[in-house]
């Protein structure tokens, strides 16, 4: 399974950033997506909204005013899911994912991994 990080940072103190070392702990793919291009653990950190494709899981770093830049790029890769991280949490685009027949789950992607949830 492919999982998208959006709001990824190359500082390793940030959230985003153990996501990503945790996603590729347990193999998972992962691409990501931030405001700089730079590495976060091996992963290259793309700053365009790319046409990446077989995306499963979608997870949020960006504050919901943020995040309303990639409603629809969001909906357009089609993923299985949308995780909305502490700080997150965005019942507008809730509501839009549930319209396009997407799941969306409020938790953590670093919880979810470590208790094998995910």
């Amino acid at each position: 399974m492919k999982t998208l990080v959006i709001g990824a940072s190359t500082n390793k103190e940030r959230y985003s950033y153990k996501a990503i070392h945790s996603l590729v702990d347990k193999s998972h793919q992962v691409v990501a997506i931030g405001a700089k291009k730079g590495m976060a653990f091996d992963i290259p950190i793309e700053t365009e909204k790319l046409d990446f494709q077989a995306i499963d899981t979608v997870t949020l770093y960006l504050n919901p005013t943020a995040q309303e830049a990639y409603y629809d790029y969001v909906l357009s890769l089609k993923p299985r899911r949308v995780i909305f991280n502490p700080g997150t949490e965005n019942p507008a685009f809730y509501k839009l994912l549930a319209a396009h027949d997407i799941q969306y789950e409020v938790a953590c992607t670093l919880v979810l991994l470590a208790t094998h949830q995910y």
